[in-house]
């Protein structure tokens, strides 16, 4: 059930105001092996956590490349798993080490769609010359890549801004925090997008996430209700923040558990600047 609340604004009014603020939480079964985020590829280029699943090792839920990628997943709520569908977080790190533009790299990815378990996809170019931009694949949603205008968005396991009420709840968490921080250090803003991504007010009921997850989430969607997920064995195990300047100033914020126990925690920052 994982979350991710962004704020896209290409053209923002000063050099210190954000082209890009983005906070996501990653939930998934403790036990899972992963790595945490740090520079991987050639040259050290691109920066990511790494799932280490046997047969999925390499995959990722959200990356960034020196030279402007960007790209998030989240999975799509449905009642039954094909154990067979290709790794997810592929799809991630296909596109980060790709030459594809954010456009035609979703644009072959719809057209591979079906070979997946059902999933979202954000990928985006940040380019001081070409201009920033930013399109979303959903592949339960339109047939297209959909090119996002200037605003903020929330996406969780189901479509873009589908009004279930933990994301309509984070959203407004999200986006007040921004603005009640306009003249706040980087610094403390992470921290305080970091308290939004652990907010575990249950948000019930919630009739669209019944609907969809059907009997596999009926019996635990109280667990589920918020936005910082605590199940046993399983919940929001990371939480990511990304800031882009107008700059091109990247601040990559990584908090995540260590030894499947909620009271260790280990964040990594870390800043560069977008090579174009």
């Amino acid at each position: 059930m994982c979350i991710i609340f962004l704020k896209f604004d290409p053209r923002p009014v000063s050099k210190n105001a954000y082209r890009l603020i983005l906070a996501a939480n990653r939930d998934e079964f403790y036990h899972r092996p992963a790595k945490p985020a740090d520079f991987w590829g050639s040259n050290n280029e691109i920066l990511s956590g790494l799932d280490m699943e046997p047969g999925k090792e390499g995959g990722t839920w959200l990356g960034i490349g020196k030279r402007g990628k960007l790209a998030a997943l989240t999975n799509y709520l449905q009642p039954k798993i094909d154990i067979h569908g290709k790794g997810r977080g592929a799809l991630v790190t296909n596109f980060l080490t790709s030459d594809l533009d954010s456009f035609s790299y979703l644009k072959k990815v719809s057209a591979e769609g079906h070979l997946y378990n059902a999933f979202n996809l954000i990928a985006a170019d940040f380019n001081s010359t070409k201009g920033d931009v930013i399109y979303y694949y959903g592949s339960k949603g339109e047939a297209e890549p959909v090119l996002l205008k200037p605003g903020v968005y929330g996406l969780s396991c189901s479509l873009l801004d589908t009004p279930w009420k933990k994301l309509q709840h984070g959203k407004h968490l999200f986006a007040d925090t921004i603005r009640k921080s306009q003249d706040t250090a980087r610094e403390d803003l992470v921290q305080e997008l970091i308290k939004v991504m652990n907010n575990e007010e249950q948000q019930l009921p919630d009739p669209a996430i019944e609907e969809q997850g059907q009997d596999f989430v009926r019996p635990i969607l109280n667990s589920y209700s918020a936005v910082c997920v605590r199940c046993p064995g399983y919940g929001t195990r990371t939480n990511t923040i990304v800031l882009i300047d107008g700059e091109g100033e990247v601040t990559f914020s990584e908090r995540t558990m260590l030894n499947c126990d909620v009271t260790q925690w280990k964040t990594s920052t870390y800043q560069f600047k977008l090579q174009h």
